[in-house]
């Protein structure tokens, strides 16, 4: 919405404390969740796709193999999302280093797509404009970059065409802009109550 200049109204919820008219609308009990009228949508990726067909411009490719192939990529996304993740999601030193040696799995792939498919020097996924990959990979990586500023692991210099991706993606307000102030906050938060060591890192730098 914010990268087709669409007005909308954001409703943050305490997801510890979802309230009742929100468990009504949302069908799993995630977030995000768009009320277009009286309809109501969810899942994100389905959400993006919705709005792609109805605003202008459109962010998905013209060509139809190209778009089909940014679909796949945008389907990968919970496996990525998962690789990622277990650098940050776990409880211990032990368990975070052994996430960091599977990471350049699901990473390689992606430097992989860049490589082959993006046929031009980017700087988003598809070239000079952001594109719905773009959309779905940006906040997973604007969370693990908030822990790789901590952990300074330096996993994504082996992989240069992903390393500049996101460093585009978390350098455009389109991204920055999309969530709320205190999300950093909120971030550490959500991995000090859930018992993860990275959670460390974020009070080591607190306690500096």
């Amino acid at each position: 919405m914010r990268a087709k200049q669409v007005e909308f109204d954001v409703t943050y919820i305490n997801l510890r404390e979802k309230p009742d008219w929100f468990l009504e609308i949302s069908p799993h009990g995630k977030v995000p969740v768009l009320k277009v009228g009286e309809e109501i949508l969810f899942e994100s990726n389905a959400i993006a796709e919705f709005l792609d067909e109805v605003v202008s411009p459109q962010l998905h490719p013209k060509d139809p193999i190209k778009r089909a192939q940014n679909r796949a990529w945008t389907d990968f996304v919970p496996d990525f999302a998962k690789g990622l993740s277990g650098v940050y999601y776990t409880k211990s030193r032990e368990e975070l280093e052994a996430g960091l040696e599977a990471a350049p799995k699901v990473l390689q792939k992606l430097e992989d797509a860049i490589a082959k498919e993006r046929g031009n020097d980017g700087p988003f996924f598809n070239g000079d404009t952001p594109c719905l990959v773009d959309a779905a990979y940006a906040p997973f990586f604007q969370r693990f970059m908030m822990v790789e500023a901590r952990l300074q692991s330096g996993v994504l210099d082996g992989f240069p065409l992903v390393k500049a991706w996101v460093e585009t993606l978390l350098s455009t307000e389109l991204v920055t802009g999309s969530v709320h102030e205190s999300f950093p906050q909120e971030f550490a938060g959500n991995l000090k109550r859930r018992g993860f060591y990275a959670a460390s890192l974020f009070e080591a730098q607190a306690a500096e």
